[in-house]
């Protein structure tokens, strides 16, 4: 694990660092507290800190105070070093956001019991951080397929909606549906259902970009919002997605499945301000359509166009005589 090291007296530096490295520590030593906030906030940087309370340009607890406002970086476990031991000392090094507080000149042992303290202390943040993560991700993803669950990827779909508006860009949604997969159930049981739409979902995944989104909606309908997509070439991507999943047999443990995908696509730029809940019926209607026309097809949802009112007649007084 990184420690630094931060104490403007060379020698004392120098002791400290032979210690901490016959310990097993990979450890980076400063002469002053600028350096030491500089070092303590880099990605990657120690997590573990010695600091000195008298230093140049910033003293043990100003870093102490600097380090903890930067509320975004991971937790920092910093010891104060002093010659002192007031408790009035002690309570100021503590408040400034110091976890523990050493005397000079102190044991060995000692410092190196009070950083397994920290250590203990670090690998327990890290897993708070991991649980949190972990449960972050459950209320987002589907738990089959892991793409974003339909509440997750409905939410992202509505800002991108109104980000494309706001822009003038349009926004691609194609909505598909695997092709007789009740049959798949029904005949080879549920457990390859459950790879055949875990396996759906990868190719899934790797036909989009990066910065695309793809989510479960529903049993085996899959929502893909395209973001920023060139209406032109709108089309194109939407059928090439489509045919990621029937390019090549998916592999079960009942042997390989020939599988297709009917779709419905829709441009948001083409349909004006309208509701999620608009946008996303008509492309169910799309989708529909393309399972009308015999599946393993794409449709695209266009606004129907208004027919032009025939012209009112001529008021009887102004009719042309023949």
């Amino acid at each position: 694990m990184k420690i630094l090291i931060a104490d403007d007296e060379a020698l004392s530096r120098r002791l400290l660092e032979k210690t901490l490295e016959r310990a097993g520590y990979e450890v980076i030593a400063v002469e002053n507290g600028r350096l030491a906030f500089e070092e303590l906030c880099k990605p990657g940087g120690p997590r573990l800190a010695l600091l000195d309370w008298v230093m140049p340009e910033l003293d043990g607890p100003a870093v102490c105070r600097a380090v903890r406002v930067r509320s975004e970086q991971t937790y920092v476990y910093m010891v104060l070093l002093t010659s002192k031991g007031t408790k009035e000392e002690t309570v100021l090094g503590l408040e400034s956001g110091a976890d523990d507080y050493l005397t000079k000149p102190f044991n060995a042992e000692e410092l190196r019991a009070r950083l397994r303290v920290g250590e203990r202390i670090l690998l327990l943040e890290d897993r708070l951080v991991e649980a949190r993560e972990n449960m972050r991700f459950r209320a987002t993803h589907d738990p089959l397929t892991s793409l974003l669950n339909r509440g997750a990827v409905m939410d992202l779909l509505t800002r991108e909606l109104h980000r494309s508006h706001r822009e003038q860009k349009s926004t691609a949604i194609i909505l598909g549906d695997v092709d007789h997969f009740k049959r798949i159930n029904d005949t080879l049981g549920h457990l390859v259902g459950d790879e055949v739409l875990m396996e759906i979902a990868n190719r899934l995944l790797g036909a989009v970009r990066s910065y695309d989104f793809v989510g479960r909606y529903g049993g085996e309908e899959f929502l893909v919002v395209l973001n920023s997509c060139d209406p032109a070439f709108a089309p194109t991507r939407a059928e090439e997605i489509r045919l990621a999943i029937s390019h090549r047999p998916i592999q079960t443990a009942k042997g390989p499945l020939d599988l297709t995908m009917s779709a419905g696509l829709l441009l948001s730029s083409e349909w004006g301000v309208k509701t999620l809940e608009e946008l996303l019926h008509q492309v169910d209607n799309a989708l529909y359509q393309a399972k009308s026309a015999g599946r393993d097809c794409l449709r695209i949802a266009s606004p129907a166009v208004r027919a032009e009112p025939p012209p009112a007649p001529l008021p009887q007084s102004v009719r042309l005589r023949h």
